[in-house]
């Protein structure tokens, strides 16, 4: 009989990305079927309780206590598993010379020990990141909230302050960053240079980003402004202060905007503004049809456009989408497939990603279904059709990492699409960079590899450069050696997926 128990730390914070990957390491242990770490919020506690994994000691738990929930085949199984968690949270870490990490408590200790600060990086439950991003406005440094479950009104009343103050506040739930060669948080290591980047999209800023880096040229940075920036009700301000930062820095020569369709009057604005520079644009909001630009900007329609139109207006080099033929990796991939193979699935951990794929196919004519649907997506799920999942979803990480972290998250979707008879191509993204998983693309090749000969066709775009940790060749390579048919770009990759669904 399966047992489930609870623990709780009175007090005690880790951030999001640390307690996904504890989550992960329980979830691991021998008896352990599911278990997750987080703060006990009232959204995170609901989260918890609708998977199962409260108990009367978790629900007592208040939003600044630290919840440790596991589920187990029994009980002397989930005591195991909670005595591990005590043992690897009071497990004291260790920087790379041997000492013991210090860890500043306060924003203020933070300055004393570094001397200074010009940024502050917030990853705290939503509840109390705006207050610490007030103190790092109030201390003239830039925030950038990496926490979700902040009110809107809350986002907007901080990015009028920081913008009185002539800061930035990136996010909230902003995921991605890479300021002055510096990535952060979710990103990627790309080399500097006269690009800059101001994106409302995690994975879609580092997919621009790559591509640049890949194309020879270089970033100077990449500024996220967290999703709801360009919402009605927030009015683009970061968007608007970020172009400002832009336009004024003498290393930036030329503007790239990314984000899904806005606001029509938060539109209008940007575009207002993007006119009054005499810095050249691209300008890629996805879904949209493109009107309205202004003379010193392009219209780009999907992320490796964005990163092609940048390159040739800088260097005059050409995006790494050159030389791709879609009809005839199709045309050799539908050689191997039986006739009735039509549909494509697309297991995705990028939000981004997932809706650039779709969007290929929205423009094609094509209908098809999803879990983070755009405008023109099927309102139920067929019984069969083209369909596309974002498994970075709130619904598919309950007590999990986030399949980025941990890709074995999306295992189990991969195999059944591989085993569908009337699939003929699956579609999944490998995106690599810090804080992402160290072999994405391996973990994907077992899953393939396991499928047997009479599978479909997997693509795959791998998100990255070769000059972050995982390498992206590196990557490239052992997907390859699966049989998986890797494009340049994500764009490039829904493209070939449908085109492959289209030869019978």
């Amino acid at each position: 009989m399966s047992a489930k128990a609870n623990r709780v730390r009175k007090g005690f914070y880790l951030d999001s990305v640390a307690l996904m990957r504890l989550s992960q390491t329980l979830s691991a242990l021998p008896g352990v079927t599911s278990a997750a770490l987080m703060i006990g919020t009232p959204s995170n506690l609901r989260i918890m309780e609708d998977a199962g994994l409260l108990d009367a000691t978790g629900r007592a738990a208040g939003a600044n206590d630290l919840v440790v929930a596991v589920k187990a085949v029994d009980a002397k199984a989930a005591d195991a598993a909670l005595d591990e968690a005590d043992a690897m949270l009071d497990r004291p870490k260790h920087t790379a010379r041997g000492g013991a990490e210090r860890r500043p408590r306060s924003i203020d200790a933070a300055m004393r020990a570094l001397g200074g600060g010009t940024l502050a990086l917030i990853s705290v439950p939503g509840a109390f990141a705006a207050a610490e991003a007030r103190k790092a406005l109030a201390r003239g440094m830039h925030a950038m909230i990496f926490s979700d479950n902040v009110g809107i009104e809350e986002e907007r009343a901080l990015k009028l302050e920081a913008r009185e103050r002539g800061l930035l506040v990136m996010g909230p739930d902003c995921g991605t960053a890479m300021i002055a060669g510096t990535p952060l948080a979710f990103a990627n290591q790309v080399p500097q240079g006269s690009i800059g980047i101001v994106a409302a999209a995690g994975t879609g800023l580092q997919e621009v980003a790559c591509l640049i880096a890949r194309a020879g040229a270089g970033v100077s940075h990449g500024i996220g402004t967290g999703g709801r920036d360009l919402s009605e009700r927030v009015g683009g301000l970061t968007m608007l202060s970020a172009l400002d930062a832009l336009d004024a820095d003498e290393s930036t020569t030329h503007i790239v905007i990314v984000s899904k369709p806005p606001a029509a009057s938060v539109a209008a604005t940007v575009l207002a503004r993007v006119a009054k520079s005499r810095k050249n644009f691209t300008i890629c909001f996805l879904g949209a049809d493109g009107a309205g630009m202004p003379a010193n900007a392009r219209f780009a329609p999907t992320l490796a456009a964005a990163a092609a139109d940048a390159v040739a207006r800088t260097t005059g080099g050409a995006g790494v989408d050159a030389g791709f033929d879609v009809d005839v990796k199709a045309a050799e991939a539908r050689e191997h497939l039986a006739p009735a193979r039509r549909w494509v699935r697309g297991v995705y951990s990028g939000g981004t990603l997932c809706a650039e794929a779709q969007l290929v196919l929205r423009a094609a004519g094509e209908a098809f279904w999803s879990n983070a649907p755009v405008p023109g997506a099927l309102p139920t799920k067929p019984a069969s059709g083209h369909s596309f999942v974002d498994y970075g979803a709130d619904e598919y990480t309950v007590g999990r990492p986030h399949p980025m972290i941990d890709p074995t998250v999306r295992d189990a979707a991969l195999a059944q699409a591989l085993e569908e008879s009337g699939v003929a191509v699956v579609l999944v993204d490998i995106v690599i960079g810090f804080g992402a998983h160290e072999d994405p693309a391996g973990a994907a090749a077992r899953v393939v590899g396991a499928a047997g000969d009479q599978r479909p066709a997997v693509v795959a775009s791998v998100i990255g450069t070769d000059f972050d940790p995982q390498h992206r060749a590196s990557q490239v390579r052992k997907l390859e050696q699966a049989g998986i048919l890797v494009a340049p770009s994500n764009a490039r990759a829904a493209e070939l997926a449908l085109a492959i669904s289209r030869l019978r």
